[in-house]
Order: structure tokens, then sequence, then C-alpha cells
């Protein structure tokens, strides 16, 4: 089953923090998202076929349904 975090907050730089601090933030959101990919097609391929079935999914959507996540 997918679990979506919606307690996230975004991550503004400001003043000084600019550059360097952009830069983090972006690879902060990169990692972030590439785990909560990773996660979600976990969660997805432990689902048998029947349960994938029953929420509309098919094996060859899970990746690209975790991808959207």
């Amino acid at each position: 089953m997918a679990f979506f975090d919606t307690t996230r907050t975004s991550l503004a730089p400001t003043g000084l923090a600019n550059g360097i601090g952009s830069l983090f933030v972006s690879a902060f959101g990169t990692a972030s998202h590439w785990n909560d990919v990773r996660r979600t097609q976990r969660a997805l391929s432990q689902l048998s076929d029947r349960e994938l079935e029953d929420i509309g999914l098919t094996r060859a959507d899970i990746a690209k349904v975790a991808r959207r996540a």
C-alpha cells in the first residue's frame, strides 16, 4: 500500500544561503524524491496481483505510478 507523507515543508534559502543553500535544498529534494519512488515501488511490488487489480493497477504500472509519487 502506498504511503503519502503530507507533513513535509518546502525549504527555501534566503539571504547569504542562496548559493550553497539552494544547492543543498536541491540535492535534498532529489534524494527525498528518489527515496519516495523507491518506497512506493517496494510497497506496490509486495501486493498480490489480486490486490493490484483491486486498485486498478497491473505489475507493469508500478514503475510509472511510483515515479509520480
